[in-house]
């Protein structure tokens, strides 16, 4: 009998765009993985570049480390590039320039996938490759993969949720420990669950970027980030925790994008969630998708949506995607062409008031004397109520001018 020696697989070689957290992680996937990853794509797949101006004495990326783009985008060896860099420069010209090489990126970067997607989508399949970013929104949660493929046969009308691991954090150790939100954030910063600059988190920005993207996959059409109106977290106080807690409720910073009968809604901001509600047990860096189908009703898509190596997961299994494919272009589901999204003075909905106690009969003048007064167990000098339904609108015109309101949140 002659034995034949077992051929060597073929190594189809990428590349790796920055080397930060989400980097090293994508890195570190395929060296710690890379006997399973060869067994579902066919061939093995070898890290041959990773682009950083840094050197990292002593690491192992060395090997394979350049400061030179060029060694990238002019090697035809190169079949798929992780972009890893954020933000939108180089990172928006290099991802065009693998496009147009014909090398297929996949991404985690929500700032360039939200100014730049339908653009960068268009350029790879004029190029046979593809432009993949399921680690743009909800960190390691595959929503776009499911929107993408198993999705496509429902009308998709609403799509939310929780999507900021890091104002999730912080909300959570201010409801269980009653912490301020300047100490938490602070220990935040101080775990590396924030950043030291910390806006795009807490001021709603990084979650507004999301929701366009999911939106925009969702209906089919671009929906502008910048059109998405958008409050953070700064203005939540733990007197704002205690009365969610008297009402059964905590406090989450929610996503929200709806098709409705009047058009198109999309907004950022803190929400009252009942205890009955599946979002209201979701706390620390974790995220949750709702997703509404004609068809479907509803699904949740839940786990880590911050952090190394989840996101360096969801990275890696596009990165596998695209390989498994060479040549080919990966449809996305997202369209040429803008929504307009409505005004948010005519959205619907619940709004909790706190406002001093002595201004009970002046609030209920305004709201209607069958509104339920709510009292904080730690401060009898304020109380809260909830609206019935009213419009943005409305519920402005009716506050206009009341001074000695101490703060609104909307109701789930």
């Amino acid at each position: 009998m002659i034995l034949r020696k077992r051929e060597a697989k073929t190594m189809i070689k990428i590349a790796i765009l920055g080397f930060g957290t989400v980097g090293s992680g994508v890195y570190n996937v395929f060296n710690t993985n890379s006997e399973k990853i060869a067994g579902r794509v066919g061939d093995g797949i070898e890290v041959k570049y990773v682009l950083d101006l840094r050197d990292f004495p002593g690491n192992p990326v060395e090997d394979v480390l350049t400061h030179e783009f060029s060694d990238i985008v002019n090697d035809p060896e190169v079949k798929v590039v992780a972009e890893v860099m954020g933000g939108i420069k180089p990172a928006y010209d290099f991802t065009k320039q693998c496009l147009e090489a014909g090398k297929s990126v996949c991404t985690s970067n929500k700032e360039l996938v939200a100014a730049h997607g339908p653009e960068l989508i268009k350029i790879a399949k004029e190029h046979n490759a593809s432009y993949l970013f399921e680690a743009s929104c909800g960190g390691g949660i595959p929503v776009i993969r499911a929107l993408n493929e198993a999705l496509t046969a429902d009308v998709i009308d609403e799509i939310s949720g929780i999507l900021n691991g890091t104002t999730n954090y912080i909300l959570t150790e201010m409801t269980q420990k009653g912490a301020a939100f300047d100490d938490v954030l602070k220990d935040a910063q101080d775990m590396g669950y924030a950043e030291r600059n910390p806006e795009a988190d807490i001021e709603g920005h990084d979650a507004q970027r999301k929701i366009a993207i999911l939106s925009s996959l969702a209906f089919g059409k671009t929906v502008d980030y910048r059109d998405v109106y958008t409050e953070g977290i700064t203005k939540i106080t733990p007197a704002d925790i205690e009365f969610a807690k008297a009402m059964d409720c905590v406090i989450k910073l929610l996503a929200y994008g709806a098709k409705k009968d009047d058009g198109y809604y999309a907004m950022v901001a803190p929400f009252m969630v009942k205890k009955s509600h599946p979002l209201h047990s979701v706390d620390g860096v974790f995220n949750a998708i709702f997703v509404h189908g004609n068809m479907l009703g509803d699904a949740m898509f839940y786990g880590s949506g911050a952090g190394s190596l989840p996101t360096a997961s969801a990275v890696a299994a596009d990165v596998i995607e695209a390989a498994k494919n060479p040549g080919k272009n990966l449809k996305t589901e997202w369209g040429e062409g803008e929504i307009r999204l409505s005004s948010i003075d005519s959205f619907k909905g619940r709004f909790f008031v706190r406002v001093p106690a002595d201004k009970a009969d002046e609030v209920k003048k305004i709201f209607g004397d069958d509104i339920r007064c709510i009292e904080s167990e730690n401060d009898k000098s304020e109380l809260g109520f909830v609206t019935d339904v009213l419009s943005e609108k409305e519920f402005e015109t009716k506050t206009e001018g009341l001074d000695f309101i101490l703060s609104t949140i909307r109701c789930k």
